[in-house]
């Protein structure tokens, strides 16, 4: 059950007993016949979303969500209102602060799926004050460096990023710290699926530019002609299609942050626009005789060698100097592997919610398959992962080596001894991995796992009833 609240108002008893029912599995559901008893609830709960009918005994739909602003402003409202109310209803919109009404009759798989968008929102809503309260905190409270780092790392967690406090993604942090309050171009290098945009993110809320536009563009996703309108604008006439005049992301941004993705890959002629931006901090739109200036922190990022690129002449020496001012080099997940296990806990918490599930556990070998595999596509992978294992585990259960991708199945975790454990017990760890591996590699079979342990099947059976085993399972995996 999700933690949400939801208020359903309706004066007639067999519309809130089916509502209730319907929603019930899924929220924690408060119900009221009238206008006063809903804002009654409303003094002492906090809901997130309201749903209430529009015509009812004394105070209508409309003017109690009306007032129910006062109580809870951040509730999404949402009106159920009969065909011939909706003229009405549209009218009341702005002033009830209606996020949707809902015509009568209805379907309940539209009910259900507007008020799970309506939590989804409202949820959204939380989840960004608190990061932006979190953030201003850290603004205000600079004292400590290991105190900073700590809080920059928990201020991240909401956007499921750079989650794990390991010495690599400790040096980021400490050289975000130097530069977020900075009008200092920054260069961030790192392969494929480590997180390059949202550092660019961080940098950007965290400094003194947060009250500003950030806004990101793929430089490698759209033609070169293209690319140059959505940076620099355009003027009508400029080029083909060009009906009318745009204002690019630079002018759009003026104040604020552009962050540059895959900035390798742009031509000759959009690298001379850059350079203008850095060196004089004006942009020319396409078509247009005239320049603007403009005010952007510029922040790129590649996964390419620049330097090399300049070597072939495919990459201006002069931006690559200008671009290349502070680089911060971004760990690839294999380099910081002792995140990994913070990182699967965040992802699994974040898809328990997302997909309703609730998942009792993960398996030690598990974790220690991940922390061992080569992980190409970092993060990024890693989060695609467990998206994965959590929408095929069951319900209740735990998430365990079986689940994982074939590829990572192949991974060999260590063997996993308590610290300070006797002999006898690490022995018998021992003793339980190879009988593991041997059910598995035969899928079940005993006569073949006993072979392969080179024991006799009587004393297979003796073992694997000692270390509660079932070999019933090694097929029913396969």
């Amino acid at each position: 059950m999700s933690e949400a609240s939801i208020l359903i108002v309706d004066d007639q008893p067999e519309i809130l007993n089916t509502l209730r029912r319907l929603f019930r599995k899924k929220y924690r559901v408060f119900t009221a016949p009238g206008a006063e008893e809903a804002l009654n609830i409303l003094k002492e709960n906090g809901v997130a979303v309201i749903l209430s009918d529009q015509r009812m005994p004394g105070k209508d739909g409309v003017s109690f969500l009306e007032e129910s602003i006062k109580l809870q402003p951040e509730a999404v409202r949402i009106l159920i209102t009969g065909y011939a109310d909706i003229n009405a209803s549209i009218d009341a919109v702005n002033r009830a602060g209606i996020y949707q009404y809902i015509s009568k009759p209805f379907e309940p798989e539209e009910l259900i799926m507007t008020v799970d968008n309506a939590v989804e929102r409202y949820l959204m809503v939380q989840q960004n004050k608190e990061l932006q309260k979190a953030l201003e905190q850290a603004n205000r409270s600079l004292t400590k460096e290991n105190t900073l780092l700590k809080q920059e790392v928990e201020q991240q967690l909401n956007l499921g990023n750079f989650v794990g406090h390991g010495p690599a993604i400790q040096r980021v942090f400490k050289l975000i710290r130097k530069v977020m309050n900075t009008p200092t171009t920054v260069l961030l290098l790192g392969e494929t699926g480590t997180g390059k945009e949202m550092l660019a993110k961080m940098i950007h809320y965290n400094g003194n530019r947060k009250d500003k536009i950030f806004v990101a563009q793929n430089c490698g996703a759209i033609p070169d002609t293209l690319l140059q309108s959505e940076l620099f604008g355009h003027v009508k006439g400029a080029f083909t299609g060009a009906v009318d005049n745009k204002k690019g992301l630079f002018e759009q941004a003026d104040g604020g942050t552009v962050f540059l993705d895959e900035i390798g890959d742009t031509t000759p002629a959009l690298q001379l626009g850059l350079l203008r931006v850095l060196q004089e901090g004006e942009i020319k739109p396409l078509g247009s005789m005239k320049t603007i200036k403009v005010d952007v922190r510029i922040i790129a990022a590649t996964n390419r060698d620049l330097q090399a690129g300049v070597e072939a002449g495919t990459f201006r020496e002069d931006l690559y100097y200008r671009l290349n001012v502070f680089p911060i080099q971004l760990p690839p997940l294999r380099e910081r592997r002792e995140d990994i296990p913070d990182l699967v806990h965040y992802f699994k918490e974040k898809y328990e919610r997302r997909i309703g599930k609730a998942i009792a556990g993960i398996d030690p070998r598990f974790l220690e398959v991940l922390k061992n595999a080569s992980w190409p596509g970092n993060v990024r992978e890693l989060e695609n992962e467990i998206e994965r294992v959590v929408t095929l585990v069951d319900d209740g259960a735990y998430l365990t080596v079986d689940l994982l991708s074939e590829r990572l199945k192949q991974v060999s975790p260590p063997l996993l001894v308590p610290g300070g454990a006797s002999l006898k017990t690490a022995v018998a760890e021992l003793e339980k991995k190879m009988i593991h591996d041997a059910l598995k590699a035969s899928s079940g079979n005993i006569l073949k796992a006993a072979e392969q342990l080179a024991v006799s099947r009587v004393g297979l059976h003796k073992m694997l009833k000692r270390h509660g085993i079932d070999a019933v399972n090694y097929k029913l995996k396969q």
